[in-house]
């Protein structure tokens, strides 16, 4: 079963940075689309950056936007979420999720459109 492998969170001081990576090991499918979503404790998954791969658009959370980019690296099979200016309150557990449906502009981060998930990453922001 296609799985999706994320790394590079830790721990990290308030305005800091950290660079997510997403990988799919092995010989996968193609996602048209992907994102990055984050779960805090007793709250609901979040949607903060999806686009299209291949060099589409990319969507962010209004909280996130100017501050988090994500790319892609299509040689490594890698996605990235750069997030700079880091605060306490995006303190959480990062998500990868690919699907190999093409979604409107307005479902890229909506949870129920991506059927292929990661384990996670923990990012703690401290002040």
């Amino acid at each position: 079963q296609v799985q999706l492998v994320e790394s590079g969170g830790g721990s990290v001081q308030a305005g800091g940075s950290l660079r997510l990576s997403c990988t799919t090991p092995g010989d996968t499918m193609k996602f048209m689309c992907m994102a990055w979503f984050r779960q805090i404790p007793g709250k609901a998954r979040e949607g903060v950056a999806g686009f299209f791969t291949g060099g589409g658009n990319a969507v962010y959370a209004d909280s996130v936007k100017d501050r988090f980019i994500i790319s892609e690296d299509n040689a490594k099979k890698t996605v990235y979420l750069q997030m700079d200016g880091l605060k306490p309150e995006v303190s959480a557990m990062y998500y990868c999720a690919g699907t190999e449906r093409a979604l409107w502009s307005a479902s890229l981060l909506s949870e129920t459109e991506y059927n292929v998930w990661g384990q996670g990453t923990q990012v703690t922001v401290s002040s």
